[in-house]
């Protein structure tokens, strides 16, 4: 089974040709090694997938070239505990640094400039 074919139908990516671009842009590693979109895998392989800031690492634990639902798509890997572990303290991490949005920056509200507005013709 090819690797960009697994990818696609374990609904990693949505295509194939994301798939393959990403394998081409070392993204996806086959048992830490970089590997072409046609290189066979088997079960128990190790797969580095890395997606945004997120990285997953799955053991293949079923083989198909049909994309199928989600529920059966997930009986096609296994995440390692480690993978898992790391992936939550970055979401966490993230989260935390989330930007705090405060009001007043940027452009002004109706009130704001209703209150220019009474400003400027003296009526405050």
């Amino acid at each position: 089974m090819r690797v960009d074919k697994w990818l696609w139908a374990a609904r990693f990516f949505k295509t194939r040709s994301l798939a393959i671009d990403a394998i081409d842009s070392g993204k996806v590693l086959v048992n830490e090694e970089r590997v072409k979109p046609a290189k066979p895998i088997d079960i128990g392989n190790l797969l580095a997938i890395r997606l945004g800031p997120y990285t997953f690492v799955v053991e293949v634990l079923g083989l198909s070239d049909k994309r199928g639902p989600a529920p059966q798509a997930q009986k096609l890997y296994k995440e390692t505990e480690e993978s898992i572990k790391k992936r939550e303290a970055l979401a966490f991490e993230r989260k935390a640094q989330a930007q705090v949005v405060q009001h007043g920056e940027g452009r002004p509200t109706k009130k704001d400039r209703r209150e220019i507005e009474r400003f400027k013709s003296g009526a405050w």
